[in-house]
């Protein structure tokens, strides 16, 4: 699935990493989406609400089902996330630019998700206008 094709499909969206820093790429990217009309769910652990938004420590707090888990953290926690992401049945891992773990990714693909690597998840929205 093309990330065109996820982002018409999906609109449940958990941010993995979310700041509450405007000037960080989560917080700016997390604005953006939200204007756009998706539901932002934020995870940071030491947040409660960022962007008027709940914020939760973990994926496993985020009530209802998960669609797609947009990773903002290092390289280093992903394979953590992708296993997290896999326990709660979400539907897309999406991997942002500068974030890689291919053991993580192949993970999740086996696990039957969608993985999108190296992609702004507010830049493949913007070119579906």
């Amino acid at each position: 699935m093309t990330p065109a094709e996820v982002l018409k499909k999906f609109s449940r969206i958990a941010v993995v990493g979310m700041s509450p820093n405007s000037e960080r790429a989560s917080h700016y990217v997390s604005a953006y989406m939200i204007d756009a009309g998706y539901e932002i769910t934020g995870v940071n652990p030491g947040q409660t609400e960022i962007l008027g938004r709940p914020v939760f420590s973990k994926l496993s707090e985020i009530p209802g089902p998960l669609e797609i888990v947009d990773v903002f953290r290092a390289s280093e926690y992903l394979m953590d996330i992708a296993k997290e992401a896999i326990s709660l049945k979400a539907k897309v891992l999406w991997i942002q630019l500068d974030i890689s773990d291919p053991k993580a990714e192949a993970l999740a693909e086996a696990a039957g998700l969608i993985v999108i690597r190296q992609k702004c998840i507010m830049v493949e929205h913007q070119k579906l206008a």
